[in-house]
């Protein structure tokens, strides 16, 4: 049903929209302890095998009504929030609600307080539809239980101190229209997430876990040594050089693996999912904000990480991919970057394609050339490991959207925006504007 509800107000991937809405006293509340998130929310901060607490957590807070008494919200309430208060310091924040499958139509803001200096950031939109980058329709991963419907993260840097509201639409989709507002989903939280430290903690002895899917390999390498691996085994391109000739491939780019950005690997489910093959490419932006130095692009990985397990009930991270604004590729879902991994970025496409998500928002901002360059060679090395040209077209069968119908075949460039399979905004306009440049320099890449 998620598929057909694309609101009037329309989908992005980063709104911006304005409340009218008077703030709550200054007046900071007392410090919160560190201590574990709410009983029964089943986020606390992680523990190493030997015991030794690892920087890292989700704090999860309800939203409530607000009115004068404060007092937590019946579902559908038209106006929640969070008032202002200290928190355990985080650094990316996003809402959730119970049901995946129920739209949040309105607005979302949240206001930050810097560690250290004590500034209070002004009113920042959070994009209120995350479930165009979600598991397709019927797959185990979108039964599984416990998903969430999500607004996308949000990137605030190092904050201690927060406040959230969130106000419903009108019938119309205007939240500045007077009238009936639309019910807001139940059970809204926000998620303040803590990226932890750069390096990962220790790895748990054993094999990892029984992958599954075509071309499951026979057991997961630690994410150094499986890369490694793939190095000696297919040469600088991850195939044969005797297939390379054969086919055009680009040179494999540098790719920092889950183990380089610090991914904590006890988050994820231990098996892996694949696809049959990689015959397109999709290119997201995270709409987490352009704020972030290139030194931090591993935290902000690390916390979408967290946010699309922890919060939103994902088997792993959603993209296949992710670039940063100074043209870094790293590794997102794991299985194997020269692997077909099914992932959860494009919802109705995410089999036999590839997700690619630039940190950033891209809806006014220009994406930096180096990020365009990055997704050119990423991909001509990606789509010619199964000999796709990037300035091709393929078909793919949807598995249902708020686009195409479940079983519809669509035809669709290789390197394609996630708009083009999904009604949204994102990768962003200006962004989308690049992915010309994008098909045509991965082409060169590969000798075409």
């Amino acid at each position: 049903m998620r598929g057909f509800l694309a609101s009037s107000i329309g989908v992005t991937c980063a709104t911006a929209l304005a409340l009218p809405a008077a703030a709550p006293p200054a007046t900071a509340s007392p410090a919160i302890p560190a201590s574990p998130t709410p009983s029964g929310t089943g986020r606390t901060t992680a523990t190493a095998p030997n015991g030794a607490a690892v920087p890292g957590s989700t704090q999860s807070l309800p939203l409530r009504s607000v009115g004068h008494d404060r007092a937590p919200s019946a579902p559908g309430t038209a106006q929640q929030g969070v008032p202002r208060q200290s928190v355990r310091p985080f650094s990316l924040v996003g809402v959730v609600w119970d049901d995946p499958d129920t739209p949040l139509h309105g607005q979302v803001q949240v206001r930050t307080r810097a560690a250290g200096s004590g500034t209070w950031s002004p009113w920042r939109d959070l994009e209120t539809h995350q479930d165009d980058h979600a598991p397709d329709p019927g797959t185990a991963e979108s039964a599984r239980g416990g998903t969430r419907g999500a607004t996308a993260p949000l990137w605030v840097g190092d904050a201690d101190g927060v406040e959230v509201r969130v106000r419903a639409a009108d019938g119309t989709g205007d939240p500045h229209t007077r009238g009936p507002a639309a019910p807001l989903p139940s059970g809204l939280r926000l998620e303040l997430v803590d990226p932890g430290d750069d390096m990962p903690p220790p790895a748990a002895s054993g094999r990892a876990g029984a992958p599954t899917g075509p071309a499951a390999p026979a057991a997961e390498l630690p994410a150094l040594d499986r890369a490694a691996t793939e190095s000696r085994l297919a040469g600088a391109t991850g195939v044969p050089a005797a297939a390379r000739a054969k086919r055009y491939i680009g040179p494999r780019p540098a790719i920092v693996t889950r183990h380089g950005w610090g991914a904590d690997e006890r988050l994820r489910e231990k098996s892996f999912v694949y696809t049959k093959k990689v015959r397109a490419a999709f290119v997201h932006h995270t709409a987490t904000g352009n704020d972030y130095a290139c030194a931090q692009a591993p935290s902000v990985i690390r916390g979408i990480h967290r946010y699309h397990v922890r919060s939103l009930g994902w088997r792993d991270v959603g993209y296949n991919f992710f670039v940063d604004k100074c043209g870094k590729i790293y590794e997102g879902r794991a299985g194997g970057v020269a692997k077909p991994v099914l992932g959860a970025h494009t919802m109705g496409f995410n089999s036999d394609s590839t997700g690619i998500a630039v940190l950033g928002t891209f809806g006014s901002h220009q994406p930096p050339s180096a990020a365009v360059k990055a997704v050119a060679r990423l991909t001509a090395w990606k789509l010619g490991l199964q000999g796709v040209n990037p300035r091709g077209k393929t078909s793919l069968k949807s598995a249902g959207g708020n686009l195409y119908r479940k079983g519809s075949k669509v035809r669709l460039d290789t390197i394609s925006g996630h708009r083009d399979g999904f009604s949204t905004n994102c990768p962003g306009a200006k962004l989308y504007a690049k992915l010309g440049t994008a098909r045509s320099t991965a082409a060169s890449y590969q000798g075409r």
